[in-house]
C-alpha cells in the first residue's frame, strides 16, 4: 500500500490561500511473496519454493508470466546460475484448488506462463530445483533467488526475493574396505573404515561421533589407529573379543570440514572431503 497526499493553492488580489490537504491509498492490486520451505542446501540438494500471488483488484488478472532467476550471480566476467529446475516438480493452486500444470520453459531463467487468478483470488505455485556446481558452498555464501510477476493488467512488474544459505553442519559418509580379501585360517587381517565429511564444518569431539562393527569372524589380538596414530582399548574404543563387538568410544573421531574450490574459468564449485581413517587389525 502507498499513501498520496494532495493540496492546492487558491490566489486572488496577492493574497494566497491554501486548502486542506487530502490523503488517498493506492491499494496494490498484486501482491506476491517467495518462500523457500527449508532456507539450507547443499551440493546436489534439492530445494522447494512456494510462490503466492494475490489479486486483490476488481478483475481478473490473465496470462499471467512467473519468470525466476534461479538464483543468478556474477563471477568475474560471467554470470552463473546455481539452481535448476527440476522437471515436472510443480503445483499451481488457486484459492487451495489444485490446477492443470501451467507451460514451463526451464530456461534459465524458469518461465511459467498460463497463470489467471479471479478478483479477490491468491494463487500458489510450489516447485522444485536443484543445487548445481554452480552453488557456493561456503558458510559465508547464500543465493539470493528473485521472481519477477507480468501479464495482463500489471503495469509495473511485482517482484519477490528468497535467500537460502548453505547447510552449516558436517555431512558424513563412511566405506569400509578389507586386506587381503582372500586369507587363510589364523591369518591377519584389516578392515578400514574412511569417514568422508562434504559439509562445512568440522566434526568435533562434542558431536559425539561413534563407529560400531560386529566383526564375524571374530578378530583375536586386534590393533586399533585413528589416522595412523595408534588407540588404546578401553580409553578410544572398546572390544568384546566374544563376540566381536568393536564400537569406538564416543567424542575419539574427529573429521575436518571439506574444502572448496572455485575453477577460475567456467566458475564451477568442487568439493574435497574431509577425510579420516580407522584401520582394524586382527587374526581371524
Amino acid at each position: 500500500m502507498a499513501n498520496f497526499y494532495n493540496q492546492a493553492t487558491l490566489a486572488y488580489n496577492g493574497t494566497t490561500v491554501n486548502s486542506n490537504i487530502t490523503t488517498g491509498e493506492i491499494m496494490e492490486r498484486v501482491t506476491v511473496t517467495k518462500t523457500a520451505l527449508l532456507d539450507r542446501y547443499y551440493e546436489n540438494s534439492e530445494v522447494t519454493y512456494v510462490v503466492t500471488i494475490k489479486n486483490s483488484g476488481s478483475t481478473t488478472l490473465t496470462n499471467l508470466i512467473l519468470t525466476d532467476n534461479l538464483g543468478e550471480y556474477d563471477y568475474n566476467t560471467q554470470s552463473l546460475v546455481p539452481l535448476e529446475y527440476i522437471k515436472d516438480a510443480i503445483l499451481y493452486y488457486v484459492n487451495g484448488v489444485l490446477q492443470d500444470t501451467p507451460t514451463i520453459t526451464e530456461g534459465p531463467p524458469l518461465s511459467i506462463t498460463g497463470i489467471n487468478i479471479p478478483s479477490g483470488a491468491t494463487a500458489i505455485i510450489v516447485y522444485k530445483v536443484k543445487a548445481n556446481e554452480y552453488a557456493p558452498l561456503n558458510v559465508e555464501d547464500s543465493i539470493d533467488n528473485t521472481v519477477t510477476v507480468t501479464g495482463d493488467g500489471i503495469v509495473t512488474p511485482v517482484t519477490a526475493t528468497e535467500t537460502v544459505y548453505p547447510q552449516s553442519e558436517p555431512i558424513l559418509s563412511i566405506t569400509k574396505a578389507l586386506t587381503p580379501i582372500v586369507v587363510e585360517e589364523n591369518s591377519r587381517i584389516t578392515y578400514t573404515f574412511t569417514i568422508e565429511n562434504k559439509g562445512n564444518v568440522d566434526v568435533t569431539a562434542g558431536d559425539s561421533v561413534v563407529l560400531t562393527d560386529k566383526f564375524n569372524p571374530i578378530l583375536s589380538d586386534i590393533t586399533v589407529t585413528f589416522n595412523g596414530t595408534a588407540w588404546t582399548e578401553g580409553v578410544n574404543y572398546i572390544y568384546d573379543a566374544t563376540t566381536g563387538e568393536f564400537s569406538t568410544v564416543a567424542g575419539q573421531i574427529t573429521v575436518p570440514s571439506a574444502t572448496t574450490t572455485r575453477d577460475d574459468t567456467t566458475g564451477a564449485v568442487s568439493i574435497t572431503p574431509g577425510v579420516s581413517t580407522i584401520t582394524v587389525t586382527g587374526t581371524i
